[in-house]
Protein backbone atom coordinates (compact mmCIF):
# COMPACT_ATOMS: atom_id res chain seq x y z
CA UNK A 1 0.00 0.00 0.00
CA UNK A 2 1.24 3.51 -0.83
CA UNK A 3 2.30 5.71 2.11
CA UNK A 4 -0.25 8.36 1.12
CA UNK A 5 -2.99 5.74 1.38
CA UNK A 6 -2.20 4.81 4.99
CA UNK A 7 -1.16 8.20 6.34
CA UNK A 8 -3.37 11.28 6.43
CA UNK A 9 -1.36 14.33 7.62
CA UNK A 10 -2.97 16.13 10.55
CA UNK A 11 -4.06 19.78 10.10
CA UNK A 12 -2.26 19.89 6.76
CA UNK A 13 -4.10 22.90 5.29
CA UNK A 14 -3.65 24.92 8.47
CA UNK A 15 0.08 24.11 8.62
CA UNK A 16 0.49 25.26 5.02
CA UNK A 17 -1.50 28.44 5.69
CA UNK A 18 0.58 29.38 8.73
CA UNK A 19 3.98 28.64 7.18
CA UNK A 20 3.24 29.96 3.67
CA UNK A 21 4.23 33.63 4.26
CA UNK A 22 7.75 32.49 5.17
CA UNK A 23 8.13 30.02 2.29
CA UNK A 24 7.00 31.87 -0.81
CA UNK A 25 10.41 33.12 -1.98
CA UNK A 26 12.71 30.97 -4.14
CA UNK A 27 15.35 29.25 -2.05
CA UNK A 28 13.28 29.21 1.13
CA UNK A 29 14.17 26.38 3.51
CA UNK A 30 11.63 24.36 5.49
CA UNK A 31 12.74 21.93 8.19
CA UNK A 32 10.32 19.05 8.69
CA UNK A 33 11.71 17.96 12.05
CA UNK A 34 9.49 14.88 12.23
CA UNK A 35 9.38 13.71 8.63
CA UNK A 36 7.53 10.42 9.17
CA UNK A 37 6.15 9.08 5.90
CA UNK A 38 6.45 12.50 4.25
CA UNK A 39 2.80 13.54 4.13
CA UNK A 40 3.31 17.13 5.23
CA UNK A 41 6.60 17.36 3.30
CA UNK A 42 4.99 16.27 0.03
CA UNK A 43 2.31 18.95 0.29
CA UNK A 44 4.85 21.72 0.92
CA UNK A 45 7.15 20.62 -1.90
CA UNK A 46 4.19 20.52 -4.30
CA UNK A 47 2.85 23.93 -3.29
CA UNK A 48 6.16 25.83 -3.15
CA UNK A 49 8.27 25.02 -6.25
CA UNK A 50 11.23 27.10 -5.02
CA UNK A 51 11.35 25.40 -1.63
CA UNK A 52 14.19 23.25 -0.28
CA UNK A 53 13.08 20.84 2.44
CA UNK A 54 15.34 19.38 5.12
CA UNK A 55 13.61 16.32 6.58
CA UNK A 56 14.68 14.83 9.90
CA UNK A 57 13.66 11.52 11.43
CA UNK A 58 15.14 9.07 13.91
CA UNK A 59 13.23 6.16 12.32
CA UNK A 60 15.16 4.58 9.44
CA UNK A 61 11.99 2.90 8.12
CA UNK A 62 10.30 6.31 7.91
CA UNK A 63 13.26 7.83 6.07
CA UNK A 64 13.24 4.99 3.55
CA UNK A 65 9.50 5.33 2.87
CA UNK A 66 9.66 9.13 2.70
CA UNK A 67 12.63 9.07 0.31
CA UNK A 68 10.63 6.87 -2.08
CA UNK A 69 7.51 9.01 -1.75
CA UNK A 70 9.46 12.24 -2.33
CA UNK A 71 11.84 10.91 -4.99
CA UNK A 72 10.53 13.33 -7.62
CA UNK A 73 11.71 16.23 -5.44
CA UNK A 74 15.21 14.79 -4.90
CA UNK A 75 16.95 17.96 -6.11
CA UNK A 76 15.10 20.02 -3.47
CA UNK A 77 15.32 17.53 -0.62
CA UNK A 78 17.84 16.72 2.12
CA UNK A 79 17.04 13.81 4.44
CA UNK A 80 18.90 13.39 7.73
CA UNK A 81 18.83 10.45 10.14
CA UNK A 82 18.74 12.24 13.49
CA UNK A 83 16.57 13.00 16.48
CA UNK A 84 14.99 16.44 16.17
CA UNK A 85 17.20 18.00 18.84
CA UNK A 86 19.94 17.64 16.19
CA UNK A 87 18.32 20.33 14.06
CA UNK A 88 21.28 22.75 14.17
CA UNK A 89 23.81 20.11 13.13
CA UNK A 90 21.45 18.89 10.39
CA UNK A 91 21.13 22.40 8.94
CA UNK A 92 24.88 22.89 9.07
CA UNK A 93 25.43 19.57 7.28
CA UNK A 94 22.95 20.69 4.60
CA UNK A 95 24.83 23.97 4.17
CA UNK A 96 21.93 26.04 5.51
CA UNK A 97 22.59 29.01 7.80
CA UNK A 98 18.99 29.61 8.90
CA UNK A 99 15.56 28.11 8.25
CA UNK A 100 12.52 30.00 7.00
CA UNK A 101 10.04 27.50 8.38
CA UNK A 102 10.07 24.63 10.87
CA UNK A 103 7.38 22.01 11.44
CA UNK A 104 7.15 19.58 14.36
CA UNK A 105 4.50 16.84 14.25
CA UNK A 106 5.21 15.23 17.62
CA UNK A 107 4.42 11.85 19.12
CA UNK A 108 4.28 8.38 17.64
CA UNK A 109 3.85 8.20 13.86
CA UNK A 110 1.24 6.36 11.81
CA UNK A 111 3.98 4.05 10.57
CA UNK A 112 5.03 3.10 14.09
CA UNK A 113 1.46 2.56 15.26
CA UNK A 114 0.39 0.55 12.24
CA UNK A 115 3.36 -1.85 12.19
CA UNK A 116 2.41 -4.29 14.94
CA UNK A 117 5.96 -5.62 15.28
CA UNK A 118 7.14 -2.24 16.58
CA UNK A 119 5.19 -2.79 19.82
CA UNK A 120 3.70 0.71 20.18
CA UNK A 121 0.03 -0.27 20.08
CA UNK A 122 -1.72 -1.82 23.07
CA UNK A 123 -4.40 -3.22 20.74
CA UNK A 124 -1.91 -5.44 18.87
CA UNK A 125 0.18 -8.22 20.41
CA UNK A 126 3.84 -7.78 19.50
CA UNK A 127 7.32 -7.69 21.05
CA UNK A 128 7.61 -4.76 23.48
CA UNK A 129 10.12 -2.69 21.53
CA UNK A 130 8.77 0.91 21.22
CA UNK A 131 12.07 2.36 19.97
CA UNK A 132 11.49 5.01 17.31
CA UNK A 133 15.07 4.47 16.20
CA UNK A 134 15.70 0.74 16.23
CA UNK A 135 19.45 1.05 15.87
CA UNK A 136 20.38 2.01 19.48
CA UNK A 137 18.91 2.04 22.98
CA UNK A 138 16.92 -0.17 25.30
CA UNK A 139 13.47 -1.50 24.53
CA UNK A 140 10.27 -1.20 26.57
CA UNK A 141 10.73 -4.85 27.57
CA UNK A 142 14.16 -3.97 28.99
CA UNK A 143 12.65 -1.12 31.01
CA UNK A 144 10.02 -3.44 32.47
CA UNK A 145 12.66 -6.07 33.25
CA UNK A 146 15.08 -3.78 35.10
CA UNK A 147 13.16 -0.87 36.66
CA UNK A 148 12.27 -1.03 40.33
CA UNK A 149 8.78 -0.47 41.67
CA UNK A 150 9.44 3.15 42.56
CA UNK A 151 10.93 3.92 39.17
CA UNK A 152 7.99 2.36 37.35
CA UNK A 153 5.51 4.23 39.53
CA UNK A 154 7.24 7.57 38.88
CA UNK A 155 7.45 6.80 35.17
CA UNK A 156 3.70 6.05 34.92
CA UNK A 157 2.81 9.09 37.05
CA UNK A 158 5.04 11.59 35.26
CA UNK A 159 4.91 10.43 31.64
CA UNK A 160 1.47 8.82 31.65
CA UNK A 161 -0.33 10.97 34.27
CA UNK A 162 -1.69 7.65 35.49
CA UNK A 163 -3.65 7.70 38.77
CA UNK A 164 -3.18 3.95 39.28
CA UNK A 165 0.59 4.11 38.76
CA UNK A 166 1.50 2.51 42.09
CA UNK A 167 -0.98 -0.31 41.58
CA UNK A 168 0.34 -1.04 38.09
CA UNK A 169 3.98 -0.93 39.19
CA UNK A 170 3.30 -3.53 41.88
CA UNK A 171 1.41 -5.74 39.42
CA UNK A 172 4.29 -5.65 36.95
CA UNK A 173 6.88 -6.58 39.59
CA UNK A 174 4.69 -9.46 40.77
CA UNK A 175 4.12 -10.72 37.21
CA UNK A 176 7.76 -10.61 36.19
CA UNK A 177 8.65 -12.95 39.07
CA UNK A 178 6.89 -15.68 37.07
CA UNK A 179 8.01 -14.77 33.54
CA UNK A 180 9.66 -11.90 31.62
CA UNK A 181 7.22 -9.35 30.22
CA UNK A 182 8.28 -9.29 26.59
CA UNK A 183 5.07 -8.79 24.58
CA UNK A 184 2.45 -6.07 24.49
CA UNK A 185 -0.32 -8.63 25.01
CA UNK A 186 1.26 -9.75 28.29
CA UNK A 187 1.46 -6.19 29.55
CA UNK A 188 -2.15 -5.44 28.58
CA UNK A 189 -3.32 -8.53 30.50
CA UNK A 190 -1.34 -7.49 33.59
CA UNK A 191 -2.73 -3.94 33.50
CA UNK A 192 -6.30 -5.10 32.83
CA UNK A 193 -6.20 -7.55 35.74
CA UNK A 194 -4.93 -4.82 38.09
CA UNK A 195 -7.56 -2.26 37.03
CA UNK A 196 -10.77 -1.89 39.10
CA UNK A 197 -13.96 -2.41 37.10
CA UNK A 198 -15.03 1.21 37.56
CA UNK A 199 -11.77 2.50 36.08
CA UNK A 200 -12.08 0.23 33.03
CA UNK A 201 -15.16 2.12 31.90
CA UNK A 202 -13.17 5.32 31.28
CA UNK A 203 -11.08 4.05 28.35
CA UNK A 204 -8.50 1.37 27.71
CA UNK A 205 -6.61 0.82 30.99
CA UNK A 206 -3.25 0.32 29.27
CA UNK A 207 -3.29 3.55 27.24
CA UNK A 208 -1.36 5.74 29.70
CA UNK A 209 1.10 3.00 30.64
CA UNK A 210 2.01 2.47 26.99
CA UNK A 211 2.37 6.23 26.51
CA UNK A 212 4.67 6.46 29.52
CA UNK A 213 6.86 3.58 28.36
CA UNK A 214 7.13 5.04 24.86
CA UNK A 215 8.15 8.46 26.18
CA UNK A 216 10.73 6.90 28.50
CA UNK A 217 12.22 4.57 25.87
CA UNK A 218 12.64 7.44 23.38
CA UNK A 219 13.47 10.16 25.92
CA UNK A 220 10.88 12.28 24.15
CA UNK A 221 10.34 15.12 26.61
CA UNK A 222 14.04 15.67 27.30
CA UNK A 223 14.71 15.71 23.56
CA UNK A 224 11.84 18.17 23.00
CA UNK A 225 13.18 20.46 25.75
CA UNK A 226 16.45 20.69 23.82
CA UNK A 227 14.88 20.77 20.36
CA UNK A 228 12.50 23.72 20.74
CA UNK A 229 15.11 26.34 21.75
CA UNK A 230 17.45 25.01 19.05
CA UNK A 231 14.69 25.27 16.45
CA UNK A 232 13.75 28.80 17.44
CA UNK A 233 17.39 29.86 17.32
CA UNK A 234 17.69 28.35 13.82
CA UNK A 235 14.88 30.50 12.40
CA UNK A 236 15.68 33.55 10.29
CA UNK A 237 13.85 36.81 10.98
CA UNK A 238 10.40 36.42 9.44
CA UNK A 239 10.69 32.66 9.80
CA UNK A 240 7.82 30.69 11.28
CA UNK A 241 7.44 27.56 13.41
CA UNK A 242 4.40 25.29 13.80
CA UNK A 243 4.21 22.56 16.45
CA UNK A 244 1.56 19.83 16.59
CA UNK A 245 1.36 18.12 20.01
CA UNK A 246 -0.85 15.18 20.90
CA UNK A 247 -0.62 14.90 24.68
CA UNK A 248 -0.66 17.41 27.50
CA UNK A 249 2.95 16.97 28.61
CA UNK A 250 4.26 17.93 25.17
CA UNK A 251 1.78 20.77 24.74
CA UNK A 252 2.60 22.30 28.15
CA UNK A 253 6.28 22.27 27.26
CA UNK A 254 5.64 23.97 23.90
CA UNK A 255 3.37 26.53 25.55
CA UNK A 256 6.01 27.35 28.18
CA UNK A 257 8.83 27.79 25.64
CA UNK A 258 6.70 29.94 23.33
CA UNK A 259 5.51 32.08 26.23
CA UNK A 260 9.09 32.76 27.31
CA UNK A 261 10.20 33.65 23.79
CA UNK A 262 7.28 36.01 23.11
CA UNK A 263 7.61 37.95 26.37
CA UNK A 264 9.62 41.10 27.00
CA UNK A 265 12.83 40.63 29.00
CA UNK A 266 12.72 44.18 30.36
CA UNK A 267 13.25 44.39 34.13
CA UNK A 268 10.05 45.03 36.05
CA UNK A 269 9.47 48.75 36.66
CA UNK A 270 11.55 49.96 33.70
CA UNK A 271 9.67 53.02 32.34
CA UNK A 272 10.60 52.34 28.69
CA UNK A 273 11.26 49.01 27.02
CA UNK A 274 14.67 49.11 25.35
CA UNK A 275 14.98 47.46 21.93
CA UNK A 276 17.19 44.68 23.30
CA UNK A 277 14.40 43.69 25.70
CA UNK A 278 11.71 43.40 23.03
CA UNK A 279 10.41 39.88 22.32
CA UNK A 280 12.18 38.01 19.52
CA UNK A 281 9.01 36.11 18.56
CA UNK A 282 5.28 36.71 18.28
CA UNK A 283 2.50 34.15 18.55
CA UNK A 284 0.57 33.41 15.37
CA UNK A 285 -2.40 31.70 17.02
CA UNK A 286 -4.15 32.43 20.29
CA UNK A 287 -3.72 29.52 22.66
CA UNK A 288 -3.75 26.08 21.08
CA UNK A 289 -5.84 25.36 17.98
CA UNK A 290 -7.75 22.11 17.66
CA UNK A 291 -8.85 20.13 14.63
CA UNK A 292 -12.44 20.85 13.62
CA UNK A 293 -15.21 18.25 13.72
CA UNK A 294 -14.89 17.47 10.00
CA UNK A 295 -11.19 16.64 10.26
CA UNK A 296 -11.67 14.59 13.43
CA UNK A 297 -14.32 12.53 11.67
CA UNK A 298 -12.11 12.08 8.60
CA UNK A 299 -8.90 11.39 10.54
CA UNK A 300 -9.29 10.08 14.10
CA UNK A 301 -5.62 10.75 14.87
CA UNK A 302 -6.40 14.47 14.69
CA UNK A 303 -8.68 14.26 17.74
CA UNK A 304 -6.10 15.08 20.45
CA UNK A 305 -3.93 17.49 18.44
CA UNK A 306 -2.97 20.91 19.79
CA UNK A 307 -1.39 23.35 17.32
CA UNK A 308 0.81 26.29 18.36
CA UNK A 309 2.73 28.62 16.06
CA UNK A 310 5.11 31.58 16.28
CA UNK A 311 7.08 33.94 14.04
CA UNK A 312 10.56 35.38 14.59
CA UNK A 313 10.35 39.18 14.54
CA UNK A 314 13.89 40.21 15.46
CA UNK A 315 17.37 38.67 15.59
CA UNK A 316 19.27 37.65 18.69
CA UNK A 317 21.01 40.41 20.60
Amino acid sequence: MEARDIHTPVLLDRCVELLAPALERDGAVLVDATLGMGGHAEAFLEQFPGLHLVGLDRDTDALRIASERLARFADRLTLVHTVYDGIEAALAAAGVEAADGILFDLGVSSLQLDLAERGFAYAKDAPLDMRMDQTPGRTAAAVLATAGEGELRRLFEHYGEEKLAARYARAILHAREDAPIERSGQLVEIIAAATPAAAQRSGHPAKRVFQALRIAVNDELTVLERALPAALESLDVGGRIVVLAYQSLEDRLVKRVFAAQTASTAPRGLPVELPEHAPRFRLLVKGAELADDEERERNTRATPVRLRAAERVRPSA
